[in-house]
């Protein structure tokens, strides 16, 4: 990986859950020594990707990416053409429902919307999904490019007792997904979450994102469960469509399966 790399991976450390971060945390959640990251930041800040509050000596996003990001949503429409249907989705299974995009080996959070309908909700408050611990992260590594696999077996991290850990767990999570046309993460993540996520793809042919509806665990009925398949399946076409992609007949084939099936 070149420095540059290096650098503008620490962008994806910060969240809303973690807007700022001092210099020795920065450390150790990237997991490189001191020198090196803060020679990381100052790069980082001189082309205004990061910035430091003068106050507390923490490090924020900079303008620079509030830039990108509206050039980013103006030439390629990712929210615009999936707000409205996420939050379709969330109505209609009482739940969270999110999207996410997939650059490179990397899931980033896209959007969620959560239901009103319960007081006690999933809250989606990462800024990249696990690919080895996810509904998102599973359904993007049976549906996407072949690299992704090893890039989930690259950092197997352990979050709760059922998170896979070794790539034979891994591969056969992969492949019920495959089956089905679903991720499922049945607290795999946080333990008292269940997600079920359907692949998103835009005019290249190629996965490009997905759409995943995350309920608490205590709630999960088998009735709910076929409610969230069906929305879903909507939610992927519509989104589908609305970038420019198509659904593969594979995936329609599996849905059709799984459909029958439950």
């Amino acid at each position: 990986m070149s420095s540059a790399s290096k650098a503008l991976e620490l962008l994806s450390i910060f969240s809303v859950a973690q807007p700022e971060i001092g210099l020795s945390e920065m450390c150790k959640l990237a997991k490189r020594d001191k020198a090196t990251t803060y020679r990381h930041l100052q790069v980082l800040e001189a082309a205004g990707f990061v910035e430091q509050n003068l106050a507390t000596r923490r490090y924020r996003l900079g303008p620079t990416v509030l830039q990108l990001g509206r050039m980013r949503e103006a030439t390629v429409p990712r929210e615009a053409g999936a707000r409205s249907v996420a939050n379709a989705l969330a109505d209609k299974t009482g739940e969270t429902a999110h999207v996410s995009v997939l650059s490179g080996t990397t899931l980033f959070a896209l959007l969620s919307c959560e239901s009103p309908k319960h007081s006690t909700r999933a809250i989606i408050d990462i800024s990249t999904f696990p690919l080895h611990a996810t509904a998102s992260g599973f359904c993007a590594v049976a549906f996407g490019p072949a690299d992704l696999f090893d890039a989930a077996c690259a950092t197997l991290e352990r979050y709760t007792a059922t998170t896979p850990t070794t790539p034979e767990t891994l591969r056969a999570i992969v492949d019920d997904a495959r089956e089905t046309g679903f991720g499922r993460s049945d607290g795999h993540f946080e333990a008292d979450i269940q997600s079920l996520s359907a692949p998103i793809f835009d005019q290249t042919r190629e996965l490009c994102g997905t759409v995943t509806v995350a309920s608490v665990a205590s709630r999960a009925t088998p009735e709910l469960e076929q409610i969230i398949r069906t929305e879903l399946i909507t939610a992927s076409r519509e989104i589908t469509k609305n970038w420019g992609g198509v659904i593969p007949a594979a995936i329609e084939k599996a849905w059709a399966s799984s459909k029958a099936h439950h």
